[in-house]
């Protein structure tokens, strides 16, 4: 005999009186954010000029005149010029989606010869943005990585973290294994010398040859200068992972997806951040996409 099951309240259902005290009672904190921060992502104007509006006095919080400093929550009332603004506050959940560049795109928000730009694929944020992690230049392809998290990019960026960035590269020519040698040990550019943490061939037919590198640095063009270094042509660079993240093998150019709550939580731990809270729904990813590889 087939046992009932147990009914359950919907979380869209009425709550009692008490029910309703006790979750307002234990309900997190909700969060709270400076004055001036605020009024900016409303759309009233930049943050600078906000200060100005608050030292005017023309900012009421709760009925009182606001000061530098202020800071504000969703059970605010803030008054601007005598009107009511409703605020949008930031999402503190820490996001991450990567994207699949495509050659020919930039990675700017703004581009005046009006060129195709990674931002233009990505979705709306109310409330936050999207922050690219490293670049790729015009005519290199691969991983792209965007977060709202400020202290996570900056993590994966800063040259004293020394995170790896692998490259698929193919070249006109073929390296000699004291190229490969001397590619290890360091090479001097007009920058700076630079070196990679590995090189191994990866097959090719004709006159291309395929190389899988690993570098630790972020410089402009460096792979490719590291090939012309000593006069080979860098034909197809793709880039393939970038630290703990690798670029799904599904993901087609111009594809995007975000990673689920549980990748973000290892990306974070990864970088020995704290976890973020977790999302109430999740997105989905892009058709024929898989779940990105971590390492």
């Amino acid at each position: 005999m087939r046992r009932p099951t147990p009914i359950r309240r919907s979380p869209t259902a009425p709550m009692g009186r008490a029910a309703s005290r006790l979750q307002q009672a234990t309900a997190p904190e909700a969060p709270h954010e400076r004055l001036q921060k605020a009024l900016a992502s409303a759309g009233l104007g930049s943050r600078r000029e906000m200060e100005e509006w608050i030292a005017q006095g023309r900012v009421l919080v709760n009925g009182e005149t606001a000061t530098i400093g202020s800071k504000v929550g969703p059970g605010d009332v803030v008054k601007v010029s005598g009107r009511r603004v409703y605020l949008r506050f930031e999402d503190k959940r820490t996001r991450i989606l990567i994207y699949h560049k495509s050659e020919g795109e930039i990675v700017t928000r703004d581009d005046p010869e009006g060129r195709a730009t990674v931002f233009d694929a990505l979705p709306k944020l109310r409330g936050a943005k999207w922050i690219a992690v490293g670049r790729l230049d015009y005519n290199t392809d691969g991983l792209m990585i965007f977060t709202t998290s400020g202290e996570l990019a900056n993590n994966l960026m800063h040259p004293r973290f020394e995170v790896e960035r692998e490259y698929a590269v193919r070249v006109l020519g073929e390296l000699t294994e004291e190229m490969i040698a001397q590619l290890l040990a360091g090479v001097e550019l007009d920058d700076g010398m630079a070196q990679l943490q590995s090189c191994f061939a990866a097959g090719g037919e004709g006159a291309n040859r395929w190389y899988r590198v690993v570098i630790k640095e972020g410089r402009k063009r460096e792979v490719r200068r590291l090939f012309e270094h000593f006069g080979l042509t860098v034909s197809r660079l793709t880039r393939i992972r970038f630290g703990p993240i690798a670029l799904p093998p599904q993901l087609r150019r111009g594809q995007k997806m975000e990673l689920e709550d549980e990748l973000v939580a290892r990306v974070l731990e990864w970088a020995e951040m704290a976890p973020s809270p977790r999302r109430q729904t999740r997105g989905v990813p892009d058709k024929h996409s898989r779940k990105p590889r971590m390492r």
